[in-house]
């Protein structure tokens, strides 16, 4: 793998030089970068070039949600990570269309280690510079135009009930997705894994749900699509009878409970790659679908 260049921010000199002790051990294949601020991250930004950056939601002048959402205009090939540590609600849930991942501040090594490797790793994968750019560049997987306008109604609804909510965004891979990620993550420190949508909702709660969905607008409206070369209610519906065949399978070789909800939750979002595809790309992509199904030369 060739070195990786990873940048993190933070308005306390104490905190970086934790951190460079921190990863003394992973510095012959990383470069690490360290800056006080987000004026100063966005200076060495234009400077060099980076793969990931970890920055701090607390800071004076440009907090963290206002400089990861400059990073993602400038720089969406950049891999987007947030420390989390006494931020109110309001202001984490600001980063959530700019953030891939959410760690807690102050961080585990051995987290914090896995978290930088696997970002790396992703980076180091994907070699085309178009796709990974359309891929860190992401801040929502656009729902089906029904299921969204469902759940917007059911929001604005003062007498809506969290499950009416929950059985509505289970309908949607987008959605389903959008909340599993963000119940699993360190802002809300959870002790255990959350498999089901259904419960995600039910743990953020109907005032976070309607933040999500009325307030900055984290669930998207997919443009209509009357293409019959790829249907996204067929993807969800493949992805629900993946997630339970994975967990099945799981239990039939009594895996530990946690290899068990990973599985679930791996069989669900296991092809959400197409709905990125579909959303993004568009006419290229059902192209490149018809291009793999034609018969071959010689065949």
């Amino acid at each position: 793998m060739t070195s990786k260049a990873i940048l993190f921010v933070d308005d306390e000199s104490n905190i970086l030089l934790g951190l460079k002790r921190m990863l003394h051990s992973m510095r012959k294949e990383i470069d690490f970068y360290f800056a006080e601020g987000g004026k100063e991250a966005l200076e060495l930004l234009a400077a060099q070039e980076i793969n990931v950056i970890v920055s701090d939601m607390r800071m004076p002048g440009m907090d963290g949600a206002t400089l990861l959402t400059t990073v993602m205009e400038k720089y969406p090939q950049i891999i987007r990570i947030m420390l989390t540590g006494h931020a109110d609600d309001q202001s984490i849930l600001r980063t959530i269309p700019v953030v891939h991942q959410f760690l807690a501040k102050p961080s585990d090594p051995i987290t914090l280690k896995e978290v930088l490797s696997r970002a790396c790793a992703l980076q180091e994968l994907i070699s085309s510079n178009q796709l990974k750019t359309l891929i860190a560049g992401l801040g929502n997987l656009p729902s089906l135009p029904e299921v969204y306008a469902e759940l917007q109604e059911k929001a604005k609804d003062p007498e809506c009930a969290i499950i009416d909510i929950a059985a509505i965004i289970e309908k949607d891979l987008a959605m389903s997705s959008k909340v599993l990620q963000l119940v699993n993550s360190a802002f809300y420190g959870l002790y255990k894994n959350v498999d089901s949508p259904a419960r995600a909702v039910n743990l953020l709660g109907l005032d976070t749900i309607k933040s999500l969905v009325l307030g900055i607008g984290v669930f998207t409206k997919m443009p209509p699509a009357t293409d019959k070369r790829f249907s996204v209610p067929a993807l969800w519906k493949h992805s629900i009878t993946t997630a339970n065949f994975a967990k099945k399978i799981a239990l039939a070789e009594a895996a530990e409970k946690s290899i068990v909800e990973h599985s679930f939750i791996a069989g669900i979002v296991h092809d959400v790659g197409k709905l990125l595809l579909f959303s993004s790309l568009g006419e290229q992509y059902l192209q490149a679908v018809v291009d793999s199904l034609s018969p071959r030369p010689g065949n």
